[in-house]
């Protein structure tokens, strides 16, 4: 059960908190409630494989920052993002090969790409969650 939290997260913006062992964690991402992120230190880099769908197509394709990438490319529905750089993205493209629409990062949705994107999502309603996490986890890092 998550409960409003006083402020925002400083790691993701969420106002749902959890009650955790030491205390308030954000419910979004996991960010414990009063830990102190430097605002002079630039954001976490998390490189991204993501998955967009548009109609019966899937772009396949990495980036760093994942809003600004998305709001360049024509799509209905962010489907996934696996943390990954270009190695990944070489990889997951060799492995759908066969669904791919000739010179481009674009893809039939086929039975394999649609289970790896099942896959990947798993247990997970909303990729910018797992994203979320990721970012949080990179500051608690530091």
């Amino acid at each position: 059960m998550t409960d409003p939290l006083e402020d925002p997260c400083r790691a993701c913006g969420s106002r749902d908190g959890i009650r955790s062992d030491p205390g308030w964690a954000c419910a979004y991402c996991g960010w414990l409630v009063g830990t102190y992120i430097d605002p002079d230190l630039p954001p976490p880099r998390i490189d991204v494989v993501y998955y967009l769908r548009h109609r019966d197509r899937v772009k396949i394709g990495t980036t760093s920052n994942p809003r600004q990438r998305f709001a360049a490319i024509w799509h209905e529905e962010l489907l996934a993002l696996e943390r990954g750089d270009r190695t990944l993205e070489r990889r997951r493209h060799e492995q759908f090969a066969a669904d791919r629409f000739t010179g481009s990062e674009w893809f039939r949705m086929s039975r394999p790409l649609r289970a790896h994107i099942t896959t990947v999502s798993a247990g997970v309603a909303d990729p910018w969650q797992v994203h979320a996490r990721w970012v949080s986890e990179a500051y608690a890092a530091r």
